[in-house]
């Protein structure tokens, strides 16, 4: 028994990996519960603490931070998504005055960190542009940023689409932008999926950055909530429910991405059965 890489594990190996993973699972345990007790031995889990969830007015304003959030979020990934699409053709332009100058915007952009780009856009150009500035402060630093990493991942994907794709879709008379546009785009998105929907998980958690401009997103609203003192400070309940509304949209965007993918494979199972069929139908009779 053996793959292509490397032998298969014998009894033995088998044996070992499994008490590793016994060891690994006990050690995770371990962390798990001493964090655990250490949140009960410093009054974490009091009834003081957690009753602040209890009132209508705290649940308004962790609604209203998430919506502030899903807001941000969806309005800088359309845009990094459609950035990342015209870069990508840019950068697979044949002419060099488009070629390069998109290059650089997206090497540039991908190097710097998005709390720097938030605080020059902000405080560059929009911190007197009324209440929506620190809106779009963060929206323009998520969209540049992410944009641009996602410029390279469409251009990785278009670039490995097999040759073959584009050569026939130039000898039936189809333009380089069509080709790209009609033929290898669909082919590198539908492979790049993953990659695109780990980098849009990556543009929600950075919407979290808005807190240094004041932007009343989820973690700035957590923020002010974990301040209260007539509940103790609940700043480790606050995260604790914090965290766990990030990790519930996290896990929704990657099902998401996993059912996409899954009708894809689908989809283009059904193609090949129906391609075979019609060339089936299509065969003389070999008794003819």
């Amino acid at each position: 028994m053996s793959t292509v890489l490397y032998d298969a594990a014998g009894p033995r190996a088998r044996n070992r990996y499994r008490l590793y993973g016994l060891l690994t699972t006990l050690a995770v345990v371990a962390v798990l519960a001493y964090v655990v007790w250490k949140f009960y031995d410093t009054g974490q889990f009091s009834g003081r603490k957690w009753s602040i969830f209890q009132y209508e007015q705290v649940q308004r304003t962790l609604l209203s931070g998430l919506g502030n959030t899903l807001k941000a979020a969806a309005t800088g990934a359309v845009l990094a998504l459609a950035f990342g699409v015209l870069f990508a053709f840019a950068r697979l332009s044949d002419r060099a005055w488009v070629r390069v100058p998109a290059g650089l915007v997206v090497e540039l952009f991908r190097a710097l960190p998005v709390v720097v780009m938030i605080f020059l856009i902000y405080y560059g150009t929009l911190a007197n542009a009324g209440s929506a500035s620190t809106f779009w402060s963060v929206v323009i630093a998520l969209t540049i940023y992410n944009g641009s990493v996602l410029a390279e991942v469409f251009r990785a994907g278009i670039a490995a689409v097999p040759r073959g794709q584009s050569e026939a879709a130039y000898a039936i008379g189809l333009r380089k932008s069509q080709v790209l546009r009609m033929i290898l785009l669909p082919q590198a998105v539908r492979a790049m999926l993953p990659a695109i929907i780990s980098q849009l998980v990556v543009l929600l958690k950075d919407t979290a950055l808005g807190f240094l401009i004041t932007y009343r997103e989820l973690l700035t609203e957590a923020r002010q909530l974990a301040s209260y003192g007539e509940f103790e400070f609940p700043t480790i309940p606050v995260a604790i429910v914090v965290g766990a509304i990030y990790i519930v949209i996290c896990l929704a965007l990657s099902l998401v991405a996993t059912w996409l993918e899954r009708r894809n494979r689908e989809r283009g199972r059904r193609r090949t059965a129906d391609r075979n069929v019609q060339m089936g139908a299509g065969e003389p009779d070999a008794g003819a």
